[in-house]
């Protein structure tokens, strides 16, 4: 069953970037670029390694992309946070990593959200499942 939450979680992830960049045309930042390089991948990887009944793929190929993804998401937010300086960001060119574009509640902006998708992923891949049962 958490395969499952997993592709769901990464199909959200993934049809709301492309919402907020093509339908409500807000420009991704570099970091944003780099997070969706990491989270795309999971939202393909996931239904066809279960139509081939293969959860190790899951496993080892999902779990690195999303350990790399949180890792950049962390990352981001302590920029767009003002923890880091922006001076040691990768935005040199385009929309700046900090801009604000998003800010629901106070708290919920787009690097947020990247980091919520990638963890809730990790946790999910953190419940112990073997091949042949996925629940």
């Amino acid at each position: 069953m958490q395969i499952y939450l997993i592709w769901v979680v990464s199909l959200i992830a993934t049809l709301g970037s492309l919402f907020f960049s093509e339908v409500m045309q807000l420009p991704p930042c570099t970091l944003c670029w780099y997070q969706r390089i990491a989270m795309y991948p999971i939202a393909i990887i996931v239904p066809l390694a279960l139509m081939v009944n293969e959860s190790q793929v899951i496993l080892k190929y999902v779990f690195t992309l999303s350990l790399i993804g949180v890792s950049i998401a962390i990352y981001h937010n302590l920029l767009y946070y003002g923890i880091i300086p922006e001076s040691i960001a990768p935005c040199k060119a385009g929309v700046s990593c900090t801009t604000r574009q998003i800010e629901w509640f106070g708290f919920v902006t787009i690097p947020f959200l990247a980091l919520v998708a990638f963890a809730l992923i990790l946790i999910l891949l953190k419940v112990p499942f073997r091949k042949g049962h996925t629940s």
